[in-house]
C-alpha cells in the first residue's frame, strides 16, 4: 500500500487531494515538524530534503510534491490533460509555476511576515511583491478558464489548491478580492468530497500547535548558527 508522510501543510494537502480523487488506498504516517520529526535519521533516508510530504510505494521513493503528483498521474493515466505537445507543455509550465513560484515565494512571505526577527522591511517587501505577482499571473490565467488547462480538471489545479487554500495568510486578509479567480477555482475544488477528505486528515492525526522553542528549533535550524555565532563574540 502506498504510504504519504503528511503533514498538514500545503503540499501533503495537494497529495492526499490526488489520491483521495483517485481512489487510490493510501496508508497516512503524521510527521510532525513542529517536534522536529522530519529531521529524524528514517525520515530524511526516504527525504534527504527533511519535508514533507514524501510517498513510498512498493519499491518507489518519490519527494517532493510535485514531483509525487507527477509520478501519481503517470501510475495512474488520471487528472493528466490530453496527450499533445501543446497540452503537455502547458501541464509542466504551469506545474513547475507553482513548484518554482508560488510555493517558495508563499513561504518565505509567510516565514517573513510573521516569523523573522526584526529589521525584516526589506524581506518582507521583496517576497510580498513577488508572492503577489505569482498569484497574479494565476489569476490572469484563469480568467476565462474553468481550470489551469482550460476545461479539464488536472493535478495542476490540486498543486494550485494546495496553497491557494493559505491565500489570506499568504498576502493579506483581503486578497480575494485582488484575486477573484483563484478563489472561484478554490472554491470550487474546495466543494469536491475529495477535497472535504483530504482536509479531514488533518484532524485524525494529532499534530503540535504550540510555536514554542522547541518548534522554532525544529523550523528554522538556521538560527542555531545565528546564536552560536553571537557566543562566540
Amino acid at each position: 500500500m502506498i504510504k504519504l508522510y503528511y503533514h498538514p501543510s500545503p503540499n501533503p494537502a495537494k497529495v492526499a487531494l490526488f489520491l483521495e480523487e483517485a481512489g487510490l488506498p493510501y496508508e497516512v504516517v503524521p510527521v510532525d515538524t513542529r517536534k522536529g520529526e522530519q529531521h529524524a535519521p528514517e525520515f530524511r533516508a526516504i527525504n534527504p530534503n527533511a519535508k514533507t510530504p514524501a510517498l513510498v510505494d512498493g519499491d518507489a521513493v518519490v519527494f517532493d510534491s510535485n514531483a509525487i503528483l507527477l509520478y501519481l498521474a503517470e501510475k495512474t493515466g488520471q487528472f493528466l490533460p490530453e496527450d499533445t505537445p501543446a497540452a503537455r507543455g502547458a501541464m509542466h509550465s504551469w506545474l513547475m509555476f507553482v513548484a518554482t513560484g508560488i510555493g517558495p515565494y508563499s513561504g518565505q512571505a509567510v516565514h517573513f511576515r510573521h516569523f523573522a526577527p526584526e529589521p525584516k522591511d526589506y524581506a518582507v517587501n521583496r517576497y510580498d511583491f513577488e508572492a503577489w505577482r505569482h498569484w497574479t499571473i494565476l489569476d490572469e490565467r484563469l480568467a476565462g478558464r474553468r481550470y489551469m488547462l482550460g476545461d479539464t480538471y488536472t493535478l495542476v489545479d490540486m498543486a494550485v489548491w494546495g496553497w491557494a487554500r493559505a491565500v489570506p495568510r499568504v498576502l493579506d486578509a483581503g486578497a480575494w478580492e485582488k484575486l477573484p479567480n483563484v478563489k472561484r477555482l478554490l472554491d470550487e475544488i474546495n466543494a469536491r468530497p475529495a477535497a472535504q477528505r483530504a482536509e479531514a486528515l488533518a484532524k485524525r492525526h494529532a499534530f503540535k500547535s504550540d510555536f514554542d522553542d522547541e518548534a522554532r528549533r525544529a523550523l528554522f535550524p538556521q538560527n542555531a548558527r545565528l546564536q552560536a555565532g553571537a557566543g562566540g563574540a
